[in-house]
């Protein structure tokens, strides 16, 4: 196992690593923003280590500063949370090139995996369909019209490299394709330096349903069940629960296998999260796969008991996964309710500034992930995430109870927090009837 672990991340995730690396004994580095240097759970590290100033830019995503502090700090691998780095086949490549253990897939699958439209078709290769589209990126408007046509409206156009529904829109008509291809294009650009896009079909009122997988170096790939993550606002997921109560019980015995036999032929390594699309008839199509630790992934530990962090560690270090799929048992229902610094009044606009009161419930079933306590500050150059409650009941019922209870008991103080629009989920009657869709909460809540 690793003596020295460099993490490079901040925040919420920063803090989640440092905690199983502290319980399995390895020590820890962190490079901090002049942004982050103050922050009271710092204490908890190492080895803290200034990495220049707030910008990203300048400080989380350069690569080279990260680079050298490892070297300095005698690190021997490098766990990238998610965000930032944790996706960058370039970082991945660079870290095995100077003998440092990156923690997660190779930068080869990375790749194939980072390519939406190579992504597409290598599952589609392997057994495991995606959603009706093109086989490669529409490289013109022309090309773009012809497999709108083909296939039938509404469609989304995409971006090949994106993430985050950046890069993404939809198109109801022809009429509309021109602009939408554009604006997805001169988008993609920006957020990715890839302006590459692929059309699929638009699949209407479609769930999110998300598949854990964990595989080692030797063969072995588990599914650790489903979550789902319909509850979005601008794509973003707000509210994510498992298991899914949209997927039927003969969809769940055909996709989980599927799923771990299809990454497990890719000789991918890591955890990794499969993501698909619910149609209204309940079947579920592969959209996408994320290389990568998810923010989401405590719903499962939840659910599973295992810890994810831990056995991604132990993969990196070559170790042999000892678990069997027939080792994976769900037991209850989990819900993790994201909560940011941002003002819903305001159109969700980012509220940095002093946390003056910092209060969480505690419990059977509750398990609250934050780097924050009160005094501290949420700087405004980075995510609005600055914790997540995960609540664990022993069904569906007993979770939403439980939700609700935990978040009328969560305080935040000195800026302001969605925890009003949680408030309002928990109770909504579509939600709580397990009824809805990756439109419900903008289109049905919020818009009503």
């Amino acid at each position: 196992m690793f003596r020295t672990l460099l993490i490079a991340n901040r925040g919420e995730v920063a803090a989640r690593v440092v905690r199983t690396a502290k319980r399995m004994g390895i020590r820890t580095v962190l490079p901090v923003s002049a942004a982050d240097q103050d922050q009271q759970w710092l204490h908890e590290v190492d080895e803290v280590v200034p990495i220049g100033p707030a910008p990203a830019a300048r400080s989380y995503l350069d690569q080279d500063a990260l680079l050298e502090v490892a070297r300095h700090t005698g690190a021997t691998a490098v766990h990238p949370g998610w965000g930032f780095l944790a996706e960058n086949a370039v970082f991945a490549a660079r870290c095995e090139a100077v003998g440092l253990t990156f923690v997660g897939p190779s930068a080869k699958h990375m790749l194939e995996m980072g390519d939406k439209s190579l992504a597409r078709a290598t599952m589609r290769g392997l057994g495991l369909d995606p959603i009706p589209g093109s086989r490669a990126p529409v490289s013109t408007l022309a090309e773009a019209h012809d497999v709108a046509a083909s296939i039938g409206y509404p469609v989304l156009l995409k971006a090949v490299a994106g993430g985050g529904g950046r890069g993404m829109r939809g198109v109801e008509t022809p009429e509309h394709l021109e602009a939408a291809y554009t604006q997805a294009a001169a988008e993609a650009v920006a957020s990715f330096g890839d302006g590459r896009l692929y059309l699929e079909r638009r699949i209407l009122r479609g769930r999110h349903v998300e598949v854990q997988i964990l595989a080692d170096h030797f063969g072995t790939c588990l599914a650790l069940g489903e979550r789902e993550c319909s509850m979005q606002r601008r794509h973003q997921k707000v509210v994510e629960e498992g298991p899914s109560p949209g997927l039927s019980h003969e969809e769940r015995q055909r996709i989980l296998p599927l799923v771990a036999d299809v990454v497990r032929r890719t000789g991918y390594v890591g955890a990794g999260t499969v993501e698909m699309l619910l149609d209204q008839q309940g079947t579920a199509w592969f959209m996408e796969m994320n290389t990568r630790l998810q923010v989401e992934h405590a719903v499962t530990e939840a659910l599973t008991g295992l810890d994810l962090v831990e056995l991604q560690l132990r993969i990196a270090a070559r170790q042999r996964l000892t678990l069997t799929q027939a080792d994976i048992k769900v037991s209850g229902h989990a819900m993790e309710w994201r909560i940011n610094a941002e003002d819903p009044d305001a159109d969700f606009r980012p509220s940095p500034g002093l946390v003056r009161e910092l209060s969480f419930p505690s419990g059977d079933g509750i398990r609250v992930d934050t780097h924050l306590t009160s005094g501290d500050r949420v700087p405004p150059n980075y995510d609005a995430m600055i914790a997540k409650l995960i609540i664990h009941g022993s069904d569906r019922a007993d979770a939403l109870r439980r939700s609700a209870a935990a978040l009328q008991s969560t305080v935040v103080e000195g800026v302001k927090t969605n925890l009003s629009l949680h408030q309002r989920i928990v109770s909504w009657p579509p939600f709580v009837a397990g009824d809805y869709d990756t439109t419900s909460l903008e289109h049905d809540l919020m818009g009503a």
